[in-house]
């Protein structure tokens, strides 16, 4: 018997929906940790990529001083961090081992169920390609992450930011698949005859104007431009600080380069993305009718958050939890986008 004429007793699409819900959470707590290893300059500890056998730390003296030694040759120790002692060391090899430990598991959360439910003929049709797809997109993921890390070991001292912002934006992409495919696995639980979720161009428009504000806050973070100005509104004290446009570089290069120019697109892009979650919040009411007040709830609190991580020079938790907002108002949207492209 194949997938496609199983019995539905044997397709278990709600089962399924919790699997890839609980995967989402995991990831949730990867990005807050991929956060806080960004902030802490930690993601640069570890030096070598061991998908397998990385996933067990050093244990004893021996191999500390080894893994040390392995760090006091990269960029980031001889030009920012030299005299580093070892104590030191461990604080900022725990947060990028951490990260790594989570990605590992977010791997091993998919590969491992997926095989269970083939194996069972429990994945009703249709949804076999698109499982293997977001399973294969966290292999990616993790070549990615390397791929990053490995822009700061041979000449620079910190990573590329467009290689850390890749790497964000990829992980929430793979979070709002999981979130989208659970809820019409969720759907096709409660109808047998429901169909996959389509966006629609509301949605689609909110998305990347998200998009657009997820990507300038991946580029503050790599370029450490939110130590740039720590006021608000204004930057230091102007609207637009004098000598804060590189002349000589193009209006692409400035955007994407220039800390201060990324600061001030980070803050003001904030309010065209605030607006058009609200307007997205009432434009899917019918369908979800708390929609305004959740996004309204979420918009409110990430403003504050990214005000408040600004005045206080990028404090760590208000930063952390500034990013943890920020994924809760994805997933928002993606939820009240899949409640308004649901077809009958």
């Amino acid at each position: 018997m194949n997938a496609n004429s199983m019995p539905r007793r044997q397709q278990r699409p709600r089962t399924l929906a919790r699997w890839l819900i609980i995967v989402a959470a995991i990831v949730l707590v990867m990005v807050v940790v991929g956060g806080v290893t960004r902030l802490t300059e930690s993601g640069l500890s570890m030096v070598r990529w061991q998908p397998i056998s990385g996933f067990v730390p050093p244990l004893n003296a021996e191999q500390w001083i080894a893994e040390f030694k392995a760090y006091q040759a990269t960029p980031e120790y001889l030009k920012i961090n030299r005299g580093m002692s070892l104590d030191e060391f461990k604080a900022i090899f725990f947060w990028e081992y951490l990260h790594r430990v989570i990605g590992r598991i977010i791997g091993l959360a998919m590969i491992l169920p997926l095989a269970w439910f083939a194996w069972k003929r429990a994945i009703p049709k249709g949804y076999t390609w698109r499982l293997v797809a977001l399973t294969a997109l966290v292999v990616f993921q993790g070549a990615i992450g390397w791929w990053m890390v490995a822009s700061g070991l041979i000449d620079r001292p910190d990573v590329s930011h467009l290689r850390l912002a890749t790497h964000l934006l990829t992980a929430l992409f793979f979070f709002g698949g999981l979130i989208w495919t659970a809820l019409d696995l969720l759907a096709l639980d409660r109808n047998a005859q429901a169909r996959p979720a389509r966006l629609s161009a509301a949605s689609i428009a909110v998305l990347l104007i998200l998009a657009i504000q997820l990507l300038l806050g991946a580029f503050t973070a790599g370029l450490d431009a939110g130590f740039a100005f720590s006021s608000w509104p204004l930057m230091g004290d102007a609207f637009f600080p004098d000598g804060g446009w590189h002349d000589g570089w193009s209006a692409m290069h400035n955007a994407i380069d220039n800390p201060i120019v990324v600061q001030f697109l980070h803050r003001w892009w904030a309010w065209i993305a605030a607006g058009a979650a609200l307007l997205f919040g009432r434009k899917v009411r019918p369908q979800w009718p708390a929609a305004p007040l959740v996004i309204g709830l979420l918009v409110i609190t990430q403003i504050m958050l990214g005000i408040g991580t600004l005045l206080s020079g990028v404090a760590i938790p208000i930063a952390a939890a500034h990013q943890a907002v920020a994924v809760l108002l994805l997933a928002s949207l993606v939820y009240g986008a899949h409640r308004l492209g649901l077809r009958r």
